[in-house]
């Protein structure tokens, strides 16, 4: 699997405005860990992880607005 893109200038044009790589053993703990924030936070949630050959378990990235709570579901 092809390995995570570099955070760009994009991704932070403002304050409040944050990305949050998450690495975790397995997919299920990511995805925890994102819903997590979700519950807090305005998210743009990941929808895969990603596992780079040679390291240890996966990596999941989501951006984060601090500026909006989560709305309830």
């Amino acid at each position: 699997m092809r390995g995570m893109r570099p955070i760009t200038e994009a991704h932070v044009t403002e304050p409040g405005f944050a990305v949050v790589e998450v690495a975790a053993a397995d997919e299920q703990t990511a995805f925890a860990v994102q819903e997590l924030l979700a519950t807090q936070w305005a998210i743009a949630p990941a929808d895969r992880t990603t596992h780079e050959p040679g390291e240890p378990g996966v990596r999941l990235r989501c951006h984060l607005d601090l500026r909006q709570q989560a709305t309830p579901a």
